[in-house]
C-alpha cells in the first residue's frame, strides 16, 4: 500500500501514457507532481485523462484513503521545463523510446535540475549507460522502468549504469517503496532488464508452439490465463516450485530437472515473430477481438487489474 513517499516533489518529463500513469502513482502517494512535455498541450490532456482513472481507483479502494479531488490537486501542468524541475527531488523521464531523444533530454535535465535530484528514465529497453555517459551528473542517473500502468502494477525495475551512485539506487528504491511499489533492483545493467527477459522467454516458446502447430493461440493463452498466471498473480516461479514438491525447491529440482534438461537440450534458435506466423497469430487475435474493440478491451483489462489489486491488498491485510 502506498505511503507518504516522504512528500518528495516529483517532476514528470514526457506526459504520454507512461508519464501520466506515473503522475497518478506519485500523487496518490502524497507527492506534489509537476508535469511537463515538449508539446505544451499534452500535460493538460494528461491531467484531464487522470480524472476518470482516479474515480475508478476510488471505487476499488485504491486511493489509500485519499479522494480523487485530493490526488488531482497534487498534480499540475508546468509551463516550462525549468518550472517543472524547480525544487524537485526526483525526475521521472518518460519521453519516446529513442536513444537520441534520451541523450538530449538527459543533457537538459542534468543542466537544469538541482544537483541532488535523481534523474530516472522509464525506458523499457535502452541501457542507462547509452544516454548518461557524458553527463557531469551521471552518478545520479538510472532507469526506473515501470510495468504499465504503475498505479496498478507495483513492480518497477531499477537499473543502474556502471557509474550510478549506490546511494542514488537506494534512495530511489526507498521512494518507490514508500509510494507503494515493489522495486526489482538489478546489480548491474543488462539488456532487456529482468521483466522483458522473462516475458521474452515465455513469448519465444509461445511463438514456437504456435508455429510448430502444437497449440493454437487460444490454447497458449489458456495455459497462462487459466493456469500458470493464476499462481503467478501472487507468487513467483521460485516460490511456485518450492510449493510444488513435498520437500520444497530441492525436492522439485530432483524430480523435474531431468525433464527440463531434455526440453532445453534440443537445438534452439530464435523463432521468428514476423512473416507468416505473425499473420496467423494476428488473424486469431482479430477473430477473437476485432481491432475496433482493442481500446475497450484494454479498459476492461485495467478494471480487472484494479479488482485484482484490491483483492491482493485485502488478502495481504488479513494474512
Amino acid at each position: 500500500m502506498a505511503g507518504d513517499a516522504d512528500r518528495q516533489p516529483v517532476a514528470i518529463v514526457g506526459c504520454g501514457l507512461i508519464g501520466r500513469a506515473w503522475a497518478i502513482s506519485f500523487a496518490r502517494a502524497g507527492c506534489a507532481v509537476a508535469l511537463w512535455d515538449e508539446d505544451p498541450g499534452v500535460p493538460e490532456v494528461a491531467l484531464d485523462a487522470s480524472e476518470p482513472i482516479l474515480a475508478q481507483l476510488e471505487a476499488h479502494g485504491l486511493l489509500d484513503g485519499g479522494t480523487p479531488a485530493g490526488v488531482r490537486a497534487r498534480m499540475r501542468a508546468a509551463a516550462t521545463l525549468e518550472d517543472a524541475l524547480e525544487g524537485v527531488a526526483h525526475v521521472q523521464e518518460s519521453t519516446p523510446e529513442d536513444v537520441e531523444v534520451k541523450r538530449a533530454i538527459f543533457a537538459r535535465l542534468d543542466a537544469l535540475a538541482a544537483p541532488d535530484a535523481v534523474l530516472a528514465s522509464s525506458t523499457s529497453g535502452i541501457l542507462p549507460s547509452a544516454f548518461t555517459e557524458g553527463l557531469s551528473g551521471r552518478a545520479r542517473c538510472l532507469v526506473a522502468h515501470p510495468i504499465n500502468p504503475p498505479y496498478l502494477v507495483p513492480a518497477v525495475e531499477l537499473v543502474p549504469a556502471p557509474w550510478t551512485d549506490p546511494a542514488v539506487l537506494e534512495r530511489t528504491r526507498a521512494l518507490l517503496v514508500a509510494a507503494g511499489h515493489a522495486p526489482i533492483v538489478l546489480a548491474r545493467e543488462l539488456e532487456g532488464f529482468v521483466v522483458n527477459r522473462l516475458q521474452g522467454a515465455l513469448l519465444e516458446e509461445a511463438f514456437r508452439l504456435v508455429t510448430g502447430g502444437h497449440a493454437t493461440v487460444e490454447d497458449v493463452d489458456i495455459a497462462i490465463r487459466e493456469g500458470l498466471g493464476l499462481r503467478w498473480s501472487f507468487i513467483g516461479p521460485f516460490e511456485t516450485i518450492d510449493l510444488n514438491a513435498p520437500g520444497g525447491v530441492r525436492d522439485y529440482i530432483g524430480r523435474y530437472e531431468g525433464l527440463y534438461a531434455r526440453l532445453f537440450a534440443e537445438p534452439t534458435r530464435h523463432q521468428s515473430w514476423s512473416g507468416a506466423v505473425a499473420g496467423a497469430i494476428e488473424e486469431a487475435c482479430r477473430a477473437r477481438l476485432p481491432s475496433g474493440r482493442l481500446e475497450t478491451r484494454a479498459d476492461w483489462r485495467d478494471r480487472r487489474l484494479m479488482a485484482l489489486a484490491a483483492h491482493k491488498r485485502a488478502m495481504d491485510r488479513g494474512r
